[in-house]
C-alpha cells in the first residue's frame, strides 16, 4: 500500500484527547474528516506523521501548544465588575459567557470562562479553553484520494 503524499486529499477517524484522559474531539469513522495535505489545515505534527502512514495505520500523535491552540496568554485574562453583565446571569467558575469586545474598532461577542468570584469583581478568560495544552490525536488513517495530476 502507498503513502500519502502532499496534495492528497486523507479521510481520517480520530480522537482528541488531553494529556489528562480528557477527550475534547471525536472524528468517528462512519463519519470521517477529509483534508488535503499541504493545505495549512493540519498542524504540522499531525501531517508529518499521516505522510508516514497507510490506510488502516493507526497513530498516537501529540501536538505542542504553538501548533494547536497557543501558549496561554495572561493579558486575556481580565477582571470586571459583575453589574457590567446582565441581570439575569449569575456568573460561577467553570461558566462559559459571551461577552461583548471590542475588534478593530467594532463590538464583537467572544466567549470568555469565569475563573474566579469575588463579591462583584469577576475574573473571565480570553483564552481558548484548549490553549496551553498539550493535545494528543489517536488517529486512523482511512483513506487516500490521490491529487490530480496536471
Amino acid at each position: 500500500m502507498t503513502q500519502p503524499k502532499n496534495n492528497d486529499t486523507v479521510v481520517v477517524a480520530f480522537t482528541g484527547k488531553l494529556d489528562n484522559g480528557e477527550i475534547f474531539y471525536v472524528v468517528e469513522k462512519d463519519n470521517p474528516m477529509s483534508v488535503a495535505l499541504g493545505s495549512g489545515d493540519l498542524p504540522p505534527t499531525v501531517e508529518s506523521a499521516i505522510l508516514e502512514m497507510k490506510v488502516g495505520d493507526t497513530k498516537k500523535i501529540r501536538v505542542p501548544p504553538d501548533e494547536g491552540y497557543g501558549p496561554r496568554q495572561k493579558d486575556l485574562l481580565q477582571v470586571i465588575e459583575s453589574e457590567e453583565m446582565v441581570a439575569s446571569i449569575k456568573p460561577l467558575p467553570g461558566m462559559v459567557l459571551s461577552l461583548q469586545v471590542e475588534k478593530d474598532g467594532q463590538p464583537q461577542k467572544v466567549p470568555a470562562t469565569v475563573i474566579q468570584v469575588d463579591g462583584p469583581k469577576v475574573t473571565v478568560d480570553y483564552n481558548h479553553p484548549l490553549a496551553g495544552h498539550h493535545l494528543t490525536y489517536e488517529l486512523v488513517l482511512l483513506d487516500i484520494i490521490k491529487a490530480a495530476v496536471h
